[in-house]
Parts: structure tokens; C-alpha cells; sequence
């Protein structure tokens, strides 16, 4: 499992921010690495997009509480999980988050394995513990992994505390 000092791995994300008539347009693909060299960015990792406490809770604290982590010096916030760009896409429009928080999709949970952080939940398959992370300049400075069933060490204000 992925801790502090080790560097972010990296893998390919798909990340859609703009809207056709219907859905999303097509996921542009990023590295992972490319995407943190030079910044300070808070990572939180749940099991799924439109999921109970991901939507009623961990996405609204981190949109809530956005221009406080920015005040701490964070560039960015990254929503991951195992669902595709376009789910990724259509949930962050519909949480309120596109173009505050990055809502990136890990679809075939690459990053989500290479972080040592996968579960398999059944029913829903392979999916990303719900977790977060402080990443600066590619090095994780923080990890926060939730026990299963749990919602208590990876929401915004715990990274607001580690923040100082």
C-alpha cells in the first residue's frame, strides 16, 4: 500500500469537462504523474461515482470546503475512482464540482492498484478503499484509508487539520 514518501505512480486517467447535447464529450487521457509534477494536490479516492455516502457526503465536503484547502496552499483537488470518464464526468456535473474539483476516472482501477488501494466489493466489482491523499510535487506527504464501511479519516476537514 502506497505511504508517505513514496512517489504517486503513475497511471492513465480519463477526464471529461465539457458537454454535448446529451453526455459528456470524450475523456481526454492524462498521466497521473504529469498531472501532479509541481503542485500540491489533494487526492480522494472512493468506491464509485453516484454511490450514497460518495455523493451525499465525501464529494459535497470537498467542494465545500475548496476555497479553505486552497487557502492552505492546495492547487488541486482530484476526485478518483474506478468508473469511467463519462460517468466520472456526468456525476461531478451533477454534484456541482466540475471546474472546482477534477473528477477523474481510473476505469481500469490502474492507479487504484498500483496505490495498493483496491477492494473488491461484490456486486460492484474491483473498486478504489475510500481514501485520501496529499501529494506535493509527486511525493505523498499524507495517506488517509478508510476501514471498510466507514466515513471518518479521508473527508475534507481531516485534510484541512493535516494541512495546519
Amino acid at each position: 500500500m502506497i505511504k508517505i514518501g513514496d512517489s504517486l505512480p503513475d497511471a492513465t486517467l480519463s477526464e471529461s469537462t465539457e458537454f454535448g447535447d446529451a453526455c459528456p464529450l470524450p475523456p481526454q487521457k492524462h498521466s497521473a504523474a504529469a498531472l501532479a509534477k509541481g503542485k500540491k494536490i489533494v487526492i480522494f479516492g472512493l468506491p464509485g461515482a453516484y454511490t450514497p455516502t460518495c455523493s451525499a457526503k465525501h464529494v459535497p465536503g470537498y467542494i465545500h470546503n475548496l476555497d479553505a484547502l486552497k487557502a492552505k496552499g492546495v492547487d488541486e483537488v482530484w476526485c478518483v475512482a474506478v468508473n469511467d470518464g463519462f460517468v466520472m464526468a456526468a456525476w461531478g456535473k451533477d454534484q456541482g464540482g466540475i471546474g472546482k474539483v477534477r473528477f477523474l476516472g481510473d476505469g481500469s482501477a490502474e492507479l487504484t492498484k498500483k496505490l495498493g488501494l483496491d477492494t473488491d466489493i461484490p456486486g460492484m466489482g474491483v473498486r478504489l478503499k475510500r481514501c485520501s491523499l496529499l501529494v506535493e510535487d509527486g511525493v505523498v506527504k499524507q495517506v488517509n484509508v478508510e476501514e471498510p464501511g466507514k466515513f471518518e479519516v479521508s473527508d475534507a476537514e481531516t485534510m484541512l487539520k493535516q494541512l495546519g
